[in-house]
């Protein structure tokens, strides 16, 4: 098919922090050197900030390298920490405050702000495009396009108006090739193009495999006498135990509202464990209850996120291109933030490309030279001296894996003469679920613990039904005749928002996939332990719309 195509000297896939850090950067070298550089940012959500879910405490500084103007201008940093409280819960009733003193100096939050990702990246969209940007937001780029040298061309955006049965309706729409001299790559965790591209080009090689925990939150409405502006709750311990790991947080906001999450790492062993489920009953707990009672829950979503660092970091650029952000996994686990490594990923990756276009740069190469500059910042130093965090805690558990990160951050700064890895992929990590008790969780009582169908709906979810599914089995036999068979069929459980059911018909049991509920997480991509699943972009527009997540 003859498509129609647009050219630019870059274009950016995806309008979070890191690619948008990216598009600014890019133009203001533009501006300064006199030098025109065309860029394009395109975003599959419906509007910027869309599909952005993150706690979010954020480190300002980065933004210093960006706007130096910003803490005079409207930023959406407007509630800095006030104060910080770190539990370990015991149990699902008792649980131990933990003094400052035994705390890794990461977790503290002095000089941060408690934000919306989501309106972080709206508000550096509208600087993207003052300074000359174009953003597409609602197209969603469903293909890597390749010159005839195995370099990055640009991308297809995915054909509109297509039905379920693959044929072109009569709202049909071919989508657009877009063409540039460079191509960064910045959808977030796990993203599908950025998958392939690892793969085709071996990235990962020498790596630790990735990991990953799947993040939920939910924005609750408080009654202002348990309202503390500025306060900020992590937990650890409870209700992620036997085995599970991750931890909690509950963030004051502004307006009297508060953001309340649970982090699952996607290494647990037990197949009957149910990560939604397991958030719901962490809302329940008395540290988390007395500020959610009485309130009510207003917005709800989960995503993936990156959390292998420096260990499982790949080489981040490659013929035609560069990976940035989550898509790559810059997230500090040590500090649970990743927004200020995004962006400043996309910074070198600007002053890289920046740099390359005033000196004449030509398209196609491997601009190898980015990972240099990556490793000469306080992004790599930063990302080596949190490198162990999530392996300690792996490996030792949260008791003793907390107790080695205390040391290696508070007492070596980081530099412990020792790099542990964990070499064992997430999905198959999973237990057969013969091997494993079932998990009985209570029935949600409508006040803090709900059903994954009302939070579904509160997470603004859409799409067009009478479109090709986006979540592909390569083997349509498996989910019943491996996975249930020997798993239970997981999927059942770790999707956070009830896409795949198990149903049996005239005695023959199959998988349903409701691709209409999904949230985009990518948990599924990631923990299916046949590695069966395949997440690839639904029509542009498609999946959740968070107001301020």
């Amino acid at each position: 098919m003859e498509r129609e195509s647009m050219e630019f000297d870059v274009l950016i896939v995806g309008a979070g922090p890191a690619g948008l850090a990216t598009a600014c950067r890019l133009m203001q070298i533009s501006k300064d050197a006199n030098k025109e550089i065309t860029v394009c940012v395109v975003e599959k959500g419906s509007e910027v900030g869309a599909h952005i879910l993150s706690g979010a405490v954020f480190q300002p500084d980065v933004l210093d390298e960006l706007f130096d103007d910003w803490r005079s201008s409207d930023t959406p940093l407007t509630t800095p920490v006030t104060n910080d409280d770190i539990y370990l819960l015991n149990s699902d009733t008792k649980s131990r405050l933990m003094p400052n003193s035994l705390v890794p100096k990461t977790m503290h939050n002095d000089g941060n702000y408690i934000i919306s990702v989501g309106n972080l990246a709206r508000w550096l969209a509208d600087k993207a495009e003052n300074l000359g940007v174009e953003i597409f937001p609602g197209f969603a780029a469903s293909e890597v396009l390749f010159n005839e040298d195995n370099s990055v061309k640009g991308i297809l955006i995915g054909d509109m108006g297509v039905g379920e049965n693959g044929k072109p309706k009569d709202s049909y729409m071919p989508g657009m090739e877009l063409h540039a001299k460079y191509t960064v790559f910045s959808e977030g965790c796990r993203g599908h193009l950025g998958k392939q591209l690892i793969t085709k080009y071996h990235l990962d090689n020498g790596k630790t495999p990735q990991h990953y925990g799947l993040g939920f939150k939910e924005v609750w409405k408080i009654p202002a006498e348990q309202h503390q502006q500025g306060k900020v709750v992590h937990t650890g311990g409870w209700p992620l135990v036997d085995g599970a790991s991750g931890g909690g947080f509950l963030y004051h906001m502004e307006d009297n509202q508060v953001a309340v999450g649970l982090i699952v790492d996607l290494n647990y062993k037990n197949p009957h464990l149910s990560p939604f489920d397991e958030f719901q009953r962490y809302k329940t707990h008395p540290v988390i209850a007395q500020y959610l009672s009485g309130g009510e829950r207003v917005t709800y979503g989960a995503r993936a996120i990156a959390k292998g660092g420096l260990n499982s970091l790949p080489k981040m650029s490659f013929p035609g291109g560069l990976l940035v952000g989550c898509d790559a996994g810059t997230l500090n686990f040590a500090k649970i933030k990743g927004t200020h490594t995004a962006m400043k990923s996309g910074i070198l990756a600007a002053e890289t490309l920046g740099q390359g276009f005033i000196a004449g740069l030509e398209g196609g190469k491997d601009l190898d030279c980015y990972q240099t500059r990556f490793e000469n910042s306080w992004l790599q130093e930063e990302l080596h001296s949190s490198r162990n965090f999530g392996p300690a805690l792996h490996k030792f558990g949260t008791l003793l894996g907390g107790a080695f990160n205390f040391v290696d951050q508070n007492w070596f700064g980081g530099q412990f003469p020792v790099t542990f890895r964990d070499t064992t992929p997430d999905h198959a990590a999973l237990g057969k679920a013969a091997d494993f008790a079932k998990i009985n969780y209570p029935k949600p009582d409508g006040k803090l613990s709900f059903d994954k169908l009302s939070s579904v709906y509160l997470s603004n979810t859409y799409h067009e039904e009478d479109q090709p599914c986006h979540l592909q089995l390569t083997d349509k036999s498996i989910p019943i005749s491996v996975n249930l068979a020997q798993f239970d069929e997981p999927a059942q459980r770790y999707c956070p928002a009830g896409v795949y059911e198990v149903i049996e018909e005239a005695g023959k049991q199959s998988l349903v996939i409701n691709g209409q509920n999904c949230i985009h997480c990518k948990t599924c991509d990631i923990k299916d332990p046949s590695q069966n699943i395949t997440w690839v972009t639904p029509e542009g527009g498609g999946g959740p719309n968070y107001p301020n997540m």
